[in-house]
């Protein structure tokens, strides 16, 4: 053994080698994707990896490793878990061989997704036992423990992380290479009694699955991670009757607030589903009351209650459903002391802490240069005055809601965009109908919208923004893209290609930096009738190296401010009446030099034309 600083998705992929998996797959979505990444980046080539086109693909991917004996774990964000869960549920009645983990990091906030959705629900919804770490430690350590349960009983086996264990650092515990656990597949073996799902099995199956989690109830109350922390309870005789119950990164605040202010009972619940009800009940004799503390849903409150009705127990469980608790977003220490203050009386005394300067205002924006911006700009140009609707997607091009572009009208889920279009088309046919998706987005979800939309004879024009990578998670690779997370360099699968195989006879490519070219394209294509599409070809910034920036001629400048008012690109700003570029931000697409009506925005000529020197000077002509 030895110490390690990690980010707790480094701390799950290492448990996960540690414990001997096989196969990693899955679909980049934060907070998760680190976890397969880090997978790749410490395999010593034993392991398989891969980004799967989706989450289901992943499961599916997953399971046929599983029914041939290998230890496998599939990545995902709770987002992903929807369109995992067609497989999911099936896999848990069918059952595995080898033990299957599911990786679900939760968002809660949320920070970077469209909903908040608890997967401890999930757990109860489908039946598959959920694990709950508090820690990056216990995130690593509990990674073992999943695989053997999931082998032991049959069954797919929920991780369930957020984004404070999953984002948070710590020094943890880590095996070395050579304790690694080395699993031998045995292969898979046929057995259609077993491994094909009909009604009949599906109905002696799921009565196996109730049995199975009843008794996984005792032995989840058994087990060392549902903890009850009694020492120093009862300070005084008026918190001897109140005790605390958390789980996850709730419990961490729990356990430091409790430091603070009390000494009270508390109940660490580690495996929310089968709920440990035999632990439960041996917290709550005694007590009259207990604060639930949890980011989400009322999971652990929601197993009190049951729990006292059930038992016969008086006593009263605050939270959620009270008003105790906060019913969305994230906990935080600090919450978990007001909680904790208003829970037992007692005040906290509070230090005196130095007052911090506001931070800045940074809203959400596209990166100067990204090529969506140019894309959307196009868009408007061409459709400027007509009766329009861009329905958008999952992505970084989802800013292309903010002002001054103002282009997403709608955003679901990954791949909406399509169906929201025929829609709208389908019942105002005077509308023209524009769906936006990314390349990797349009791999991953877009395809059964673009067949829906032929088959169903829809009138609409798809834009795939494609810049050559899956940006917003971190430039994972993609279909599209060439390359493998083996490795390996495979042939490109074409998007024009899959388009006209879907049945389209019009896809035009445009770079979407050529600006009167794109608006021309754009006008052209939308009059078309039908499906049509245009891929907008561009690589996005953070991958590809980026031109000398360009520079204000002051001279020529009026201050109209149609540059920044247009686009609304972060490095173009005014001082003195006069637009400026911050050529740390600048990447020289030229975008806003041919929005400028006064030529005023050059290309750089020599060393210092890029430098505000040189912009307070007029620069240089080209």
């Amino acid at each position: 053994m030895h110490k390690e600083f990690l980010m707790g998705n480094e701390a799950i992929a290492l448990g996960a080698l540690a414990a001997g998996v096989d196969l990693v797959c899955g679909y980049p979505g934060t907070p998760s994707t680190e976890v397969l990444e880090t997978v790749a980046k410490k395999n010593t080539g034993n392991v398989y990896v891969e980004w799967s086109v989706n989450e289901k693909a992943a499961m599916e991917v997953a399971a046929g490793a599983a029914y041939s004996g290998a230890r496998v774990m599939v990545t995902m964000k709770q987002m992903g878990l929807n369109v995992a869960s067609d497989p999911l549920m099936c896999v848990e009645y069918i059952g595995v061989k080898g033990g299957m983990v599911v990786l679900v990091a939760d968002d809660p906030g949320p920070i970077s997704s469209q909903t908040e959705q608890d997967t401890r629900h999930f757990a109860s919804f489908s039946k598959v036992p959920c694990f709950d770490p508090s820690s990056a430690q216990e995130a690593y350590d509990m990674m073992a423990e999943a695989f053997e349960l999931s082998e032991k009983y049959q069954t797919p086996v929920f991780m369930r992380s957020t984004t404070r264990v999953s984002h948070g650092y710590a020094s943890i515990e880590v095996r070395d290479p050579e304790e690694y656990v080395v699993n031998k597949p045995e292969g898979f073996v046929k057995d259609t009694n077993r491994w094909v799902i009909f009604p009949k099995l599906s109905n002696a199956n799921h009565k196996k699955i109730v049995a199975r989690n009843d008794e996984l109830a005792d032995v989840f109350s058994a087990y060392a991670g549902n903890r009850i922390f009694p020492e120093n309870a009862g300070i005084d005789e008026k918190l001897s009757k109140k005790g605390i119950a958390a789980g996850g990164i709730s419990f961490t605040y729990a356990m430091e607030a409790r430091a603070e202010l009390s000494g009270l009972r508390l109940l660490k619940v580690s495996t929310p589903y089968p709920f440990p009800e035999k632990k439960a009940v041996e917290f709550l004799e005694g007590l009259d009351e207990v604060l639930c503390m949890e980011e989400l849903d009322p999971v652990i409150e929601d197993g009190l209650i049951y729990v006292c009705g059930k038992y016969g127990l008086k006593t009263k469980i605050l939270g959620k459903h009270t008003g105790h608790s906060p019913v969305a977003g994230e906990l935080s220490r600090d919450i978990a002391l007001e909680m904790l203050a208003e829970f037992t009386g007692i005040k906290r005394e509070k230090t005196e802490e130095k007052e911090l300067p506001p931070l800045p205002v940074r809203p959400p924006v596209l990166c100067a240069g990204c090529p969506h911006r140019a894309s959307f700009y196009a868009v408007k140009r061409a459709m400027k005055g007509r009766k329009c609707i861009f329905a958008g997607d999952i992505g970084c091009y989802t800013l292309g809601n903010a002002q001054p572009l103002d282009m997403v009208d709608t955003c679901l889920c990954m791949g909406a965009g399509l169906g929201i279009a025929q829609g709208v088309g389908h019942m105002d046919p005077e509308t023209k109908c524009f769906a936006f998706v990314g390349d990797s987005t349009f791999f991953a979800s877009a395809i059964p919208g673009v067949i829906n939309a032929v088959y169903n004879q829809a009138d609409m024009t798809l834009v795939v923004l494609d810049n050559s990578t899956t940006a917003m998670t971190g430039h994972q690779p993609h279909p599209g893209t060439g390359h493998t997370m083996m490795g390996q360099v495979v042939d490109k699968v074409s998007i024009d290609a899959v388009l006209r195989g879907c049945g389209l006879t019009v896809v035009e490519h445009v770079n979407p930096m050529e600006l009167e070219k794109a608006v021309d394209t754009v006008k052209k294509v939308a009059d078309e009738p039908g499906v049509k599409a245009i891929i907008f070809e561009y690589p996005c910034v953070a991958i590809v190296k980026p031109e000398k920036p360009l520079h204000v001629d002051v001279s020529s400048c009026i201050g109209c401010q149609k540059c920044i008012k247009e686009i609304g690109c972060p490095a173009l700003s005014m001082r003195d009446g006069k637009a400026v570029i911050d050529e740390s931000q600048c990447t020289g697409c030229t975008l806003c030099s041919q929005i400028c009506s006064m030529d005023a925005i050059k290309k750089p000529c020599n060393g210092d034309c890029g430098s505000e020197k040189a912009q307070k000077t007029g620069g240089a002509n080209e």
